[in-house]
């Protein structure tokens, strides 16, 4: 019988680094990880060749793929001591994707995957009621806009789901979502599950009925079109496929002693050689990805979490001489506890490319010929040559508000609050500026189409931020001073 599935972490690994064609970059790195004793929840990844098929016979799996999933929940049961779908100790999971190249934010995710009206609550009983009606406002939010396809209720580009926090928040005079209550996020749920009803659809009751369902998405999301539009852009093969990752969950919002990060193994905007980062307390990895918070730098946490910073510190060493090239990590901690959830070759501006290049061979990691082979001219070289304000012009400039330099160069245009805008703006030959309070994967061809991106929240570590890097956008990001009205279609 064919292989599908490999596990990792555990005590057992099926994959390595060398897989990503078949496990993808998500995958192959895990096991890899896995391998060298870096500390990995345990999982396993349904393989790209399940993704080929799946499209190809319209949304249907290759026989023997449903057995070789229950022994893939079968590993993590045995290795959590937890049990999916038990009322008293429940395993969650979380579904990723992870195609070969890397493809930061396009596909899709679901975080707390096995959590009903029923298990939330011997999850409050376990854990207490407030991390319980988290986990599960985040899982209906996820599950209801990635796997159902509730979206955006009244054509202003808002997530419904956002909407209904930023309405509670106001209603109870709440700065941000620490400051909410097991009681307020309880009634949000309930909120979260009128707006699923009121699109015509169910969220489903049984876990393995999630899974699957989530599993779908996630192939399915390989031909939605922000990944099309991507693949586009990045010159990406359309028939390499995703792969799907299926993770025990470990939680960055128990506490103040857990937390979630993004970090790079060098500065991915200048390439100096120091540990990058940004990380959120009591958290997970979607707040800071998304921008919902603006986190802290990683600097911070060797004051907040010592024994966790060192580890880290290790885990950059370990990595980047093991890649032999620059490293973007994301990680989670649960109650004081360090755990690697990834690690990709880090997005780089030209000018951090050539940096990075030209330092590696001074410090014998790689040779003159491979750091001019990973100097891509059409891309990172032009990079180079962005335009830049007139000092003297900028010295007599009003300055309105301040934010973080994300991105190369300098860019006038007219304020656009949609992708949409920006899109149609650049047709018509105007300079466009993408203002939003954070962007979301959907915003990638206003993006790729504006001369530059603001955004009111999100740090270096942001959507917005990472792309921005990638394709040479100007971008400030976090820019906390800027109010984005979506509705009024106003900034002030």
């Amino acid at each position: 019988m064919t292989k599908f599935v490999y596990l990792f972490g555990g005590g057992r690994t099926d994959g390595s680094a060398e897989m990503k064609e078949l496990l993808g970059g998500k995958g192959a790195n895990l096991a890899e990880m896995a391998s060298l004793g870096i500390p990995v929840p345990p999982g396993f990844t349904i393989t790209t060749e399940v993704c080929r098929y799946y499209i190809e016979h319209g949304n249907q799996y290759p026989a023997g793929l449903e057995d070789q999933v229950k022994e893939g929940i079968k590993h993590l049961e045995e290795a959590t001591g937890r049990v999916f779908g038990d009322l008293k100790n429940p395993l969650l999971v979380s579904v990723r994707s992870g195609a070969p190249v890397s493809m930061p934010g396009m596909m899709d995710t679901i975080l707390n995957l096995g959590l009903n009206d029923e298990l939330v609550k011997g999850l409050a009983e376990k854990t207490g009621p407030r991390f319980a009606y988290d986990a599960y406002r985040r899982l209906l939010a996820m599950y209801g806009s990635v796997v159902l396809g509730v979206k955006d209720e009244g054509g202003a580009g808002v997530d419904p789901f956002d909407a209904a926090m930023e309405a509670l928040k106001e209603e109870r005079g709440a700065a941000s979502d620490l400051d909410l209550t097991a009681e307020d996020l309880a009634e949000l749920v309930r909120r979260y599950e009128e707006i699923i009803e009121r699109a015509g659809k169910k969220f489903p009751q049984d876990p393995w009925e999630q899974l699957w369902g989530a599993i779908g998405a996630v192939f399915s999301s390989w031909n939605n079109e922000r990944a099309r539009i991507y693949r586009r852009l990045n010159r990406i093969p359309e028939t390499l496929g995703t792969a799907v990752n299926v993770q025990a969950m470990v939680f960055g919002n128990l506490g103040e002693r857990s937390g979630t990060g993004v970090a790079f193994t060098r500065d991915p905007a200048t390439g100096e050689n120091r540990f990058y980062g940004e990380y959120l307390l009591n958290a997970q990895g979607e707040d800071v990805v998304a921008g919902i918070r603006t986190p802290k730098p990683i600097e911070e946490l060797e004051r907040e979490m010592p024994e966790v910073y060192r580890q880290l510190l290790a885990v950059r060493e370990k990595l980047e001489r093991h890649y032999r090239d620059m490293q973007d990590i994301e990680f989670t901690i649960e109650e004081g506890r360090l755990y690697l959830l990834q690690t990709r070759t880090g997005k780089r501006t030209g000018f951090a490319a050539v940096r990075i290049a030209v330092e590696m061979v001074e410090e014998g990691l790689i040779d003159e010929k491979e750091a001019i082979l990973r100097i891509d001219p059409a891309e990172q070289l032009s990079q180079l040559l962005q335009p830049i304000f007139d000092p003297k012009e900028k010295a007599k400039a009003e300055v309105l508000a301040k934010g973080l330099p994300a991105g190369p160069g300098a860019a006038t245009g007219m304020i656009a609050l949609t992708a949409e805008t920006a899109v149609k703006l650049a047709k018509e030959g105007q300079p466009a500026i993408l203002v939003r309070h954070e962007t979301s994967p959907e915003d990638i061809e206003g993006m790729a189409a504006a001369k530059g991106i603001l955004t009111s929240r999100g740090g270096m570590t942001s959507h917005a931020a990472v792309v921005a890097r990638q394709i040479g956008k100007v971008a400030v990001v976090g820019c906390d001073g800027l109010n984005v009205d979506y509705e009024r279609r106003e900034i002030s």
